[in-house]
């Protein structure tokens, strides 16, 4: 074999052969067990980073894994290929979106083929392929049929810098998540799916998965947001209509001392009509309209108010209430309307403090003299205790006076008993071209028509214009001009776009059967695929695609599509590549790039420093010696192997009977017995990192130290052949899904005809994990005072009575009594002696 590694004639070759003897290609039928490892897939931005090959490494050396394991694994591939950067460089160079996109596509495969991610090539698609994205049309079109999809008029987030409307996940510190730009509100027909229908079973079935971390899951209930309380009538003074009111602290209602709506709800501007507070509550209405959600309640936002001149009653004591408007009040929230009760809320503390409002107790800390029920609060009192100036439920405590409350109100029809959630539904138009159209069609006849399923796709037309600020389909009228699929005239098309996320809600159902023309999958290769049992993804979608791709998957499920109630049941969020402390990005200048990497390593140092520098949950510090130590562990494993090459080769020419290996084993001498045993704790010590908890940086470092052992062992006068191959191999096999291309090449040097990728995962010999010696540690009072080699099986009792004649024990024990004897057998002897 060669004297040198050299990566850039071995790492071409392998990856050639991979693909063109389709070596990773998922079987259709088979006997093994399925597994299927994804990681979530790439926008097409045009090159890949160090998060890129951080995600996809931990991916594939799971796939490269199961294989070995036994397991039939789908490792399928695709883009995320709609979305904004596209439509930005359309107007920034005048290219066509579907040029930039397939353009950067060719150059991430060719990027990820070099890094030698085992794929099934076969099975690659991009969502902004029309023959994906008819089965997104088909979905919607589902989904419209059965109720989960609605239009409506709202006040939504809009970037002006995009020109286009955002999710409320996708406002980010009040800006938009990707320029960073104030996001304002405009009212604007919007197409929502009814996420919400599902919001009691997403959060209940968070429960069943354990192998999700635990951050995400309580990322995902907080954006849920279910509260139980009581929804109160609050009568207008003077008026028949009633202020609804949702609260979780109903024991708190005789503590009322004002009540505040959205400034945009409806009630506002027909209470003001034609009175002296009309003109500064239309400009404080105006005012709001200029600012978005995540500013105006924001904890950190200044509380602002208004009073609007009216009042309206509390439903229990009948006391006159004022009524206010203020900034920290939605109208999509709740019932756009809350009640202020600034003695036990902070924010309603902060508010009627700075409005000279009145603030009165009606829950005291249990225990608390008299007196306390009146006195002058420097704080809002937030907990429970005892009631007070609550009339008939005075001395009460204050969850019995909750429940007696709601009780007396549900009783007397002033309210009732309500759950809610914060989770909204799900707005998806977006004022886009490089998009999936979404398949409707407006007849002045017939109304709003979904599109016929034999007329999709409905495909994005060539003949638009570009331009900032304008929706790029409505210029076309190839596109916007139709007939009514079902009378026959005139008609339009809807010219609004999906949210990128419906796409990539379902592309791990895709892959199951991604080249069926005639279904988005069949029910019989999903069922067989689904859940993904291990999925690798950025924490930062744990309340977008992680949410909205389980929405999809309980959606489809109850519309008998699929079998699986979950899409994902294991998933690891690896944490950010950082280079200074800061994330790698190009606007701080800190970005290395994967192909001057690879160009000066090779792939197999890049895969293995990535995947060595830390635990694949935390944060990554970028380090240019750490690259270079991967490189260098990587030749003296090439090293190693050259040297044991003729011995192995001349093994594996006499091959032993099973028989003849175990005698073989109980032959050796002490120090080949202790290699075989550091053999096998490698093999049990990586099998259990990689296969139960993920650790690849400590099942590298067993790997690198076991190497160092191999070194030593070899220079031993009695080094016995068949342990330094078995030895060898298995640094080869246990090292395969780390670093693919090094391994191969060394496998078929060394003799093999068989891919090693194919060989079985190498399996724990409990016999050569038996010592027949070990190392016992002596203590007296705790200290250390020496070291003793016996024989393994050696009885507590025994040891015991070796101890006690050992020269150093009786140094330190002559004179003094023995307390008593703490034995650990085959670790540790501490004498206690006074």
């Amino acid at each position: 074999m060669q004297e040198k590694y050299s990566f850039s004639q071995i790492e071409p070759k392998w990856q050639e052969h991979w693909v063109e003897s389709k070596a990773y290609k998922t079987e259709k039928i088979s006997s093994k067990p399925k597994y299927y490892a994804l990681a979530m897939f790439p926008y097409p931005s045009g090159d890949l980073h160090m998060g890129h090959v951080r995600n996809y490494s931990i991916a594939d050396v799971i796939a490269r894994y199961k294989r070995m394991q036994g397991y039939n694994v789908l490792h399928p591939i695709g883009w995320d290929s709609f979305g904004l950067p596209a439509e930005n460089a359309a107007i920034k160079h005048q290219t066509p979106p579907a040029d930039w996109t397939w353009k950067n596509i060719a150059n991430m495969r060719r990027q990820l083929k070099e890094m030698g991610i085992s794929y099934d090539w076969d099975r690659e698609m991009a969502t902004c392929h029309p023959g994906y994205y008819k089965w997104t049309q088909w979905i919607f079109i589902e989904f419209y049929k059965h109720g989960l999809v609605y239009k409506k008029k709202a006040a939504v987030n809009w970037c002006p810098s995009c020109s286009t409307v955002l999710a409320n996940e996708q406002v980010v510190d009040g800006g938009c998540e990707r320029c960073d730009t104030i996001v304002t509100k405009k009212i604007l027909e919007q197409w929502f799916f009814k996420i919400t229908d599902y919001a009691d079973i997403l959060l209940e079935d968070l429960d069943k998965l354990p192998g999700w971390p635990e951050k995400v899951k309580t990322m995902q209930r907080n954006w849920i947001g279910r509260s139980e309380g009581v929804e109160v009538s609050f009568p207008l003074d003077g008026r028949p209509e009633k202020i609804s009111v949702y609260t979780t602290r109903v024991d708190t209602l005789f503590g009322v001392s004002y009540v505040v709506l959205a400034p945009e709800h409806p009630l506002v501007t027909e209470l003001v009509s034609g009175t002296e507070y009309e003109a500064d509550v239309s400009a404080f209405i105006k005012k709001m309209q200029g600012l978005n959600e995540i500013a105006r309640t924001s904890t950190d936002a200044e509380k602002e108010g208004l009073f609007i001149g009216s009042y309206c009653l509390n439903p229990l004591s009948g006391k006159k209430v004022p009524i206010w408007i203020a900034n920290y009040v939605l109208l999509e929230y709740g019932t756009g309307a809350v009640m202020g009760v600034p003695a036990h809320d902070e924010r309603d503390f902060e508010f009627a403090t700075k409005y000279n409002l009145p603030i009165r107790s009606v829950i005291v800390p249990a225990g608390s003299a008299p007196e306390a029920k009146d006195q002058a609060l420097e704080s809002a009192f937030t907990g429970k205790g005892i009631m007070v100036n609550s009339d008939s439920f005075d001395g009460l405590d204050s969850n019995e006076g909750l429940e007696r409350i709601a009780d007396e109100a549900e009783r007397r029809g002033l309210g009732q008993r309500k759950v809610n959630f914060r989770l909204r539904d799900w707005l998806i138009s977006r004022q886009r071209y490089w998009g999936t159209p979404i398949p409707i069609i407006y007849c002045e006849s017939c109304g709003t028509i979904p599109v016929p399923e034999e007329q999709l796709p409905v495909l994005l037309p060539a003949d638009v214009i570009f331009k900032a600020g304008e929706n790029p389909l409505a210029t076309s009228a190839s596109f916007t001009e139709t007939t009514c699929p079902q009378c026959g005239g005139v008609a339009r098309r809807e010219t609004d776009t999906m949210d990128t996320f419906v796409c990539s809600s379902w592309y791990f159902l895709r892959y199951t059967d991604p080249r069926n023309t005639e279904a988005p999958f069949t029910k019989s290769a999903v069922d067989q695929w689904m859940n993904v049992d291990q999925y690798v993804g950025g924490v930062e979608h744990a309340i977008l695609h992680l949410l909205y791709a389980r929405f999809f998957t309980k959606a489809l499920r109850d519309l008998g599509h699929v079998k699986a109630d979950e899409p994902f049941q294991n998933l690891l969020t690896q944490g950010m590549v950082c280079m200074d402390g800061a994330k790698m990005s190009k606007s701080k200048g800190n970005v290395v790039s994967p192909e001057v990497i690879i160009g000066n390593y090779g792939a197999d140092t890049a895969r293995l420093f990535i995947l060595f520098a830390a635990p694949p949950e935390r944060d990554l510090e970028w380090s240019d010696q750490g690259v270079e130590g991967c490189y260098r562990f990587l030749n003296r494993v090439w090293r190693l192997v050259a040297q044991y090459e003729p011995i192995i080769k001349e093994t594996l020419n006499h091959p032993a009977s099973s028989k003849g290996q175990t005698d073989h084993w109980a032959s050796l001498d002490a120090i080949s017995k202790d290699m075989r045993r550091h053999t096998h704790m490698a093999i049990r010590h990586v099998t259990i990192d990689i296969g139960t908890r993920n650790n690849f940086n400590t099942a590298i470092s067993t790997v690198m130290e076991w190497v160092n052992a191999l070194y030593i062992y070899k220079e031993q006068p009695t080094a016995d052949a068949a342990v330094g191959r078995e030895a060898v191999e298995a640094i080869l096999l246990l090292l395969a899904p780390f670093a693919p291309h090094i391994t191969e090449e060394l496998w078929m040097e060394i003799g093999h005809t068989e891919s090693i990728h194919k060989q079985a995962w190498p399996v724990v010999d409990e016999a050569a994990l038996v010592q027949d010696e070990v190392t016992v540690v002596l203590q007296v009072n705790g200290k250390v005072r020496d070291r003793i080699i016996v024989p393994a099986d050696t009885t507590k009792a025994d040891l015991e009575k070796m101890v006690l004649t050992q020269p150093k024990v009786l140094e330190f024990t002559e004179g003094k009594a023995i307390v008593k004897v703490i034995t650990v057998p085959g670790k540790l002897v501490n004498i206690v002696v006074r």
